[in-house]
């Protein structure tokens, strides 16, 4: 066991993120983390929280504010955190601290996670990670608090503040009011703080650090000295933001926004936009929108953040590198370069299996709620349910947490299903894909080339 943990160090991952559910379900379990003369928390609404927490999801079938006490919330907020950033970077955060050491498999698996390959100083990596992530945190906690004040005491003002702070930059979507944020719909400050938390958490680490670096030399050329990593991930995420704000502006000017002010016309289709790739806030009931505006959100939430970010997806390069990949051939080029950069034909052959992958399992997830939830039902009495289904399956593989109400209509057998395509969604790209990608096993027979017809 030993030796398989050292040679496929994404399984540690797995475990150390299997551990942290059951903890965390444990602890929602226990009468201090509810509400008294409200209805228990089962084990697995519990299990099914501390999920969603963990995997920084959003998707509840319960209040957390009204079915969780102040240590529930307590205890939601800390696995989110816990989830967000990592669980093994604060294992070996721990260890450093106390003066111990971080092994060869604990280094190998930290630059998975965090993209740090060729970086040897662990303790200087993870320094600069807990810091500019308690920066953030922290700066748009105090930006909420500001707001907050106006609208209830400062000192619950200050704990929805810092709840909202970390579980919007650790992409998790947990809120504590029952509508999530359509109350401050048109709020400018609210909505600005919540999807910059968002967009920064769902760049990812590297990038992170990587413009902390540019910011720091203040090079005119600062753009031409960025990685390709970099660059890509920016331009897919100011597309996916311009694309689905206008696409969702379109499609419901004279639908959801026909009530709207001037503000909410630009916040809300804005707010969603951002939010639908990865966090589970919301600015207006879904089920107001048009059924186009839902798939369009579907699409959003299955490309989902960057890599080693917060949130989760096929990721905005994995896109990038197949839209780039398409162009090419189509060109007539036999290699893909993009910015004087030539990426390895490996790297396009891993972007289309994790493609691939991804729309597997949401296929199956699919198939598994359709025979759960619909068994014995004709399609004539289902109405839209397919679309509901679907945007749940997609949801909470791309941990993105945002649903159209069933969530908590759910059967046990389909919240288990959730549970497994949240963790699966958070730990896919990382343990199953790293783990494949590390293990070449190279042909013992090379057979004869043929090429069969496509499209």
């Amino acid at each position: 066991m030993a030796r398989s943990l050292e040679r496929y160090p994404a399984r540690v991952t797995t475990l150390a993120f299997l551990a942290l559910v059951l903890v965390g379900g444990c602890a929602l379990r226990l009468p201090i983390c509810s509400v008294s003369g409200r209805l228990p928390i089962s084990w697995l609404d519990a299990l099914f929280t501390s999920t969603s927490a963990v995997c920084v999801t959003g998707l509840s079938v319960r209040s957390t504010v009204d079915d969780f006490s102040l240590i529930g919330q307590i205890v939601i907020l800390s696995l989110i955190q816990l989830g967000g950033v990592g669980i093994m970077t604060f294992t070996s955060f721990i260890m450093l601290t106390l003066g111990g050491s971080v092994g060869l498999r604990q280094q190998a698996l930290m630059s998975e996670t965090l993209g740090s390959r060729g970086v040897t100083d662990v303790r200087k990596i993870l320094r600069r990670v807990f810091a500019v992530s308690l920066s953030i945190e922290f700066l748009g906690a105090a930006l909420l608090w500001i707001r907050f004040s106006f609208d209830m005491p400062w000192p619950r003002a200050g704990w929805y503040a810092l709840f909202h702070s970390v579980s919007a930059f650790c992409n998790a979507g947990f809120g504590l009011w029952n509508d999530s944020l359509v109350g401050y719909r048109g709020d400018w400050l609210v909505n600005i703080v919540i999807c910059g938390l968002v967009i920064l958490g769902g760049l990812g680490f590297p990038v992170l650090l990587e413009l902390l670096n540019q910011f720091r030399k203040s090079k005119r050329s600062a753009w031409l000295d960025l990685s390709l990593h970099s660059k890509l991930v920016l331009i897919g995420t100011f597309f996916l933001i311009v694309w689905g704000y206008t696409t969702l502006t379109i499609l419901e000017w004279d639908n959801g926004l026909k009530n709207a002010t001037a503000s909410e016309r630009i916040l809300i289709p804005f707010f969603h936009s951002v939010i639908c790739r990865t966090a589970g806030f919301n600015s207006i009931d879904l089920n107001d929108l048009t059924n186009a505006s839902l798939f369009v959100s579907i699409i959003l939430m299955a490309v989902g953040g960057a890599p080693c970010s917060t949130a989760g997806g096929v990721k905005t390069t994995t896109i990038s590198l197949l839209v780039l990949n398409a162009i090419r051939r189509f060109q007539g080029f036999r290699t893909v370069s993009c910015f004087r950069k030539t990426i390895p034909q490996s790297t396009i052959e891993r972007a289309a299996a994790a493609t691939i992958v991804f729309f597997a399992i949401a296929a199956l997830g699919c198939l598994f709620l359709m025979l759960i939830e619909q068994s014995g039902k004709s399609h004539r009495d289902q109405q839209d349910s397919f679309l509901d289904l679907l945007f749940e399956v997609v949801s909470a593989l791309g941990t993105v947490g945002l649903s159209t109400g069933i969530t908590p209509t759910l059967s046990s057998f389909g919240k288990i299903v959730i549970i497994v395509l949240m963790f699966l969604g958070r730990l896919g790209p990382v343990s199953v894909m790293i783990a494949m990608s590390r293990t070449r096993r190279p042909p013992k027979v090379e057979y004869a080339h043929e090429e069969p017809l496509f499209g």
